[in-house]
């Protein structure tokens, strides 16, 4: 199979239309038409049963579309890293999420900064569950994530720090006075709905509390009496005079990691991750 047969057959299985695939491609429906009918004699499946009326995906074509996306992915990657590499050699690239724990960044790039022979590392900001997708199409080489939250299927890890969850809240608000908190005591306060952060796909949980999109965002939304989050404990190191962090005495605990994709052979990376076991995994 080649690529371009496989961009062709991904942009009619998720149009289910030959001609606005064929537009959206650029090219004639003809050509478009045989080339779907020579990728299924060479593979001898039906991957599309269409009549006059519609199209529609077989068996088959559902594992096609799935693992042509995945290699389509890989090579888009592939091509990204390989142009990264050639114009800035001597660069890592770090994505983490916006707001998440600099002060432990901090620490692993002074550590990592003081090794010899040590390359530059580029910091990139992102949105809540990015990180995995930057990996992936080759914009980062590592990244920091947490589980349980973010996904890490498929990645190698090295575990950084683990810590508690607080509630953060108005510091007005009669619970910031409390020393220690319930997930419960957080959870069905009609005043405060609990924020809501997006799921690995981007949607929302449904729920009286705002969808949050940033950091700043919240920290606005907290500050106005408006809603109440639960965060890891590293987060108090962002709170205004308007917040109150108070610790759940039952939440579970967030660790945060280091992570990267298996198949990497970077000598940069393999750097930063003996930086990060050196200094991070031994101290705990």
């Amino acid at each position: 199979m080649e690529t371009r047969e496989l961009r062709y057959f991904v942009a009619v299985a998720e149009e289910l239309h030959f001609s606005r695939a064929a537009e959206r491609l650029g090219i004639a429906q003809p050509p478009l038409s045989r080339a779907i009918a020579q990728l299924e004699r060479r593979l001898g499946v039906t991957l599309l049963d269409r009549d006059r009326r519609s199209v529609t995906l077989t068996d088959a074509g559902q594992v096609l579309l799935d693992e042509a996306r995945a290699i389509l992915d890989a090579t888009t990657a592939a091509a990204r890293r390989t142009r990264r590499a050639a114009s800035t050699p001597n660069r890592l690239a770090l994505v983490t999420k916006a707001g998440a724990n600099h002060e432990l960044l901090r620490k692993l790039l002074d550590a990592h900064a003081a090794e010899p022979g040590a390359v530059e590392v580029e910091v990139l900001l992102c949105r809540m569950g990015e990180q995995a997708r930057m990996l992936r199409d080759g914009r980062a080489d590592v990244a920091l994530m947490q589980r349980p939250f973010d996904d890490l299927t498929g990645l190698d890890t090295e575990d950084l720090l683990t810590e508690q969850q607080v509630a953060i809240l108005p510091a007005e608000h009669p619970l910031a006075a409390r020393t220690s908190l319930t997930v419960a005591d957080v959870s069905d306060i009609p005043e405060l709905p609990v924020a809501r952060w997006p799921r690995q796909d981007g949607t929302y949980e449904p729920g009286p509390g705002p969808e949050i999109h940033d950091q700043s965002q919240l920290a606005q939304l907290i500050a106005l009496g408006h809603t109440v989050a639960v965060l890891c404990a590293s987060s108090r190191s962002w709170l205004w005079n308007a917040h109150a962090a108070v610790s759940l005495t039952d939440a579970p605990h967030v660790t945060t990691v280091l992570a990267w994709l298996p198949h990497n052979r970077s000598r940069a990376v393999a750097g930063l991750v003996r930086t990060a076991t050196r200094h991070f995994v031994s101290a705990s």
